[in-house]
């Protein structure tokens, strides 16, 4: 897995007042710093790291929400971009060639969550923070997750996902999280590894990861998610399913979510610009929801079909679920496991808190 080690890191005038701007100053010694009055009209490459302020809400719901299926998720963001550089990142869409911003002012992220799920006391909310930025690639940096975890495990409505490709999860050891934090990776073939995700934690980095939270007592989800259709996927996306179980017990599993390709046609343009040796953009799509371009829905079917099979030979309990597909997809793929988004959003709110043997 590539490092993160930025040339310089940008600091907004009114970061200085945050401890949080200290802490990560203090784990980048040596690198060069300025300071700037407002981050928002700064220009960086990707290297530099922007230390600024949020100034508006940092509890958002998915934009998944209002779909046929939508799980109900929320996106809760303290950092935008990422260095691994995934060729199918939507990121590159709006922020590639940006600086890593990291916004300092934690306590206000932390209290805007705590506010909103006060207001709401009898709703589940799970709430990820791995949308705009991989959830632990900068944790040695930043250190924040060892101030969200132990926040979440205060919370009785509350569910925390930290999603994440890398194996950078120290910080998560000794944590008191209340099983209210699910460590999630993102996961797909060693091709795919290989050729899309080269910056990334390899396969064995993730499981190796997922291993050590288990033994922390965390529950692990996993996120087939761009499931890529090429000659000889099945064998090597197989070879995945079986190595996630030589190493976590079904038990320790949250949830399993899957999703095939599908990028916007702005992404597509991106991705052959950016990434001419990426074979991603030149598979057979039709637009789909949103306007994005997708395989086929028979394409797709068959790769859910065979994903769930695969899994539930290795454990025969674990929810998986699908990210943004309709009724008549989960019917043909995955039987009758959810009745509508409600049924699956109850299904996934209570998934973390319950353990279960195969």
């Amino acid at each position: 897995m590539m490092e993160y080690r930025p040339g310089e890191v940008i600091v907004e005038a009114g970061s200085w007042g945050d401890s949080a701007t200290a802490d990560i100053l203090r784990n980048l010694p040596g690198v060069p710093r300025r300071t700037v009055e407002d981050a928002g009209g700064v220009s960086a490459s990707r290297d530099t790291l922007v230390l600024a302020r949020h100034r508006g809400k940092f509890l958002k719901q998915c934009q998944g929400s209002g779909a046929e299926m939508c799980c109900n998720y929320f996106i809760a963001s303290y950092a935008w971009n990422c260095h691994f550089g995934c060729t199918y990142c939507v990121l590159q869409s709006y922020l590639d060639g940006s600086g890593i911003v990291v916004c300092t002012n934690i306590e206000d992220f932390l209290g805007d969550i705590g506010r909103t799920l006060a207001e709401s006391p009898d709703r589940t909310f799970r709430i990820g923070t791995g949308e705009l930025a991989d959830s632990l690639a900068l944790d040695p940096i930043t250190g924040y997750s060892r101030r969200v975890v132990p926040f979440f495990a205060r919370l009785p409505n509350g569910i925390l996902e930290l999603k994440t490709k890398s194996d950078r999860v120290a910080n998560l050891e000794g944590l008191e999280h209340g099983g209210r934090t699910v460590v999630s990776w993102s996961m797909n073939s060693r091709r795919i590894c290989r050729s899309e995700e080269a910056c990334a934690a390899t396969l064995e980095e993730r499981l190796a990861a997922a291993d050590r939270c288990r033994r922390w007592g965390y529950r692990i989800g996993f996120h087939f998610d761009p499931i890529v259709h090429y000659e000889g996927w099945e064998e090597e996306y197989r070879e995945v399913v079986r190595m996630i179980f030589s190493v976590v017990d079904p038990g320790d599993v949250a949830w399993i979510s899957l999703g095939a390709l599908r990028f916007t046609p702005h992404l597509r343009e991106r991705l052959i610009e950016r990434h001419p040796g990426s074979r991603l953009p030149w598979g057979e799509f039709v637009p789909g929801h949103h306007g994005k371009l997708r395989y086929f829905r028979p394409v797709r079917e068959e790769i859910y079909r065979k994903m769930n099979s695969w899994i539930h030979e290795c454990a025969p309990g674990v929810l998986v679920y699908l990210c943004m597909e309709s009724r008549l997809v989960w019917e043909r793929s995955l039987g009758c496991g959810v009745r509508d988004a409600r049924h699956l959003s109850d299904c996934l709110d209570a998934a973390p808190l319950c353990r279960f043997r195969s």
